[in-house]
């Protein structure tokens, strides 16, 4: 976070005015073949608040409401979850993943000036699931998918590596 000083002159005193930090504001999605989850929050805090996620066909969600969706919540920062194997090598759903989000700044980055970030998300989902169990989800996630709390973990992570 980085703050604005300046000094300011006036009649027989000097004041030192400080800028509050300015929050970046992002949204994370959490890539998946049948579903994709979204998740918006600011750095100020750090935090992350799921919303509803997307359906998609075979990895391809409806462009016109992903466009909606970044259009309404502008943020700076668009980050994008990176489902990496345990090695850190990529899997075929993290080649997709990153096709996914290069597919969401080649049409909307210019668009709306954001800027894309890819995160690695291990274990985000089996996180998101185990936060569920704690909450009393009865483990039926087509039903009660957990994509978007998977992204908000995302986007929390993101902004602790970030402020680092």
């Amino acid at each position: 976070m980085s703050y604005d000083f300046g000094i300011y002159a006036t009649n027989s005193a000097v004041l030192l005015m400080v800028s509050p930090p300015i929050a970046l504001t992002a949204l994370a999605f959490d890539f998946g073949l049948r579903s994709i989850g979204i998740a918006y929050g600011q750095s100020l805090t750090g935090s992350a608040q799921p919303l509803t996620p997307i359906k998609a066909k075979d990895g391809i969600p409806d462009w016109q409401l992903t466009e909606q969706i970044i259009g309404v919540w502008r943020p700076a920062v668009v980050v994008v979850g990176l489902p990496l194997n345990m090695d850190d090598s990529e899997s075929e759903l993290s080649r997709r993943a990153r096709k996914f989000g290069n597919r969401v700044n080649g049409r909307f980055g210019q668009l709306f000036g954001f800027k894309l970030e890819f995160m690695d998300e291990r274990l985000t989902s089996f996180a998101a699931k185990q936060d569920a169990k704690e909450r009393g989800h009865k483990g039926n996630y087509k039903k009660e998918p957990i994509d978007s709390f998977a992204a908000q973990l995302i986007l929390e992570d993101w902004f602790r590596a970030s402020s680092s």
